[in-house]
């Protein structure tokens, strides 16, 4: 069963640059560490200060060995050290989604 990990992350509006580069961090980090990663997004329009990412995992089981994995890894804990050192992220939370099956990843059948 496919869980997704959903990311709600409160951001300093005025450090999105700061954040955009810990995401695009994480676009490099995350897979190697056995992530499926779906993306990370900023705010574009209405609210300015809330960003998300989502990582797809076969099972609660791979999430918890992709996070020792995190945990050792050098970049991440980087990563980890730039978002407490600039403090572009006000608080996050986590919440784990169950993928509805028919509905992950569905290919456009259509053009617009």
């Amino acid at each position: 069963m496919t869980i997704t990990c959903f990311i709600e992350y409160k951001i300093d509006p005025y450090k999105r640059e700061q954040f955009k580069q810990y995401a695009e961090n994480w676009g490099r980090i995350i897979p190697l560490c056995g992530g499926d990663l779906l993306g990370y997004f900023l705010p574009h329009e209405g609210t300015n200060d809330k960003a998300f990412g989502l990582i797809s995992f076969n099972s609660l089981a791979d999430y918890e060995r992709y996070r020792k994995r995190l945990r050792g890894d050098a970049a991440g804990q980087q990563n980890f050290t730039l978002a407490s050192e600039q403090q572009f992220i006000v608080s996050e939370h986590r919440s784990f989604l169950e993928v509805v099956d028919g509905t992950y990843k569905q290919t456009p059948k259509a053009s617009i």
